[in-house]
């Protein structure tokens, strides 16, 4: 797979390729100096009104993605994340995200959507 996820405190590997943060906060404990990463796109995070009804709920996650797909299709992100899969054309990209949570996140949700393009 050209994109995979990882969180933002895992060490960063060779294998990472272009790393970009995609969140819209700057992760807590870390400083600029201490996050390996090429880009910050934070204009494709999920909003903040978004980010916070969703609050990591496991029931609101298929209403999130949707609702965070059509954050991601307007004039601001769309060209960010079309960007980010011309890249992953020609080599690996890795999403980084702050969340507790691995399976439940706005870089899993852009993934999908770079997947889906590659295809």
């Amino acid at each position: 797979m050209p994109v995979q996820t990882k969180k933002v405190y895992d060490p960063a590997a060779p294998s990472d390729g272009y790393r970009v943060l995609v969140d819209r906060i700057w992760p807590r404990g870390k400083g600029p100096t201490e996050i390996p990463r090429d880009a910050w796109e934070r204009e494709i995070a999920p909003s903040t009104l978004l980010r916070k009804w969703f609050a990591n709920e496991p029931g609101k996650w298929p209403e999130f993605r949707d609702r965070y797909r059509a954050e991601l299709a307007t004039d601001i992100a769309a060209p960010v994340v079309a960007s980010l899969a011309a890249r992953a054309r020609t080599g690996m990209v890795t999403l980084l995200f702050a969340s507790g949570y691995a399976e439940r996140n706005g870089a899993v949700v852009i993934r999908e959507l770079i997947d889906e393009r590659l295809a």
